[in-house]
């Protein structure tokens, strides 16, 4: 059974950095496409909305335009890990952030309705 647990949230000032982290247990395949999403404070669990992609077949990733040149999304595989790097950070980036996957893919999903995988969320605070 395929698990993901966050770990990396915190408190940052603005312009701040912090790096989160996501362990995969149970994958048994690398046709899988994971995702960092967030759920900004008051908002339901369907406003959820997606910050980086990757595919772990082949690397390939992709960045919401709000969140492009400031966050870096990767993998290793050795550690089984998936990581979201938040540069430069805004008030904005102030959520909960939820790792997900859906397993047997074989390109990026950008919609938060694919991922059927996802972990408990770990909270970011962006405050000064």
């Amino acid at each position: 059974q395929v698990q993901l647990v966050e770990s990396g949230g915190g408190s940052v000032q603005p312009g701040g950095s912090l790096r989160l982290s996501c362990v995969v247990s149970g994958m048994t395949t690398d046709s899988v496409c994971m995702a960092w999403f967030r759920q900004a404070p008051g908002k339901k669990r369907e406003e959820r909305g997606g910050v980086a992609y990757i595919y772990i077949g082949g690397g390939s990733t992709d960045y919401a335009d709000c969140v492009k040149d400031r966050f870096l999304i990767s993998q290793d595989n050795a550690k089984n890990t998936v990581y979201l790097q938040m540069n430069r950070m805004k008030r904005e980036d102030n959520a909960a952030y939820y790792c997900a996957a859906v397993v047997g893919v074989r390109w990026l999903l950008r919609s938060k309705w694919e991922y059927d995988r996802w972990g408990q969320g770990t909270q970011v605070t962006v405050s000064s």
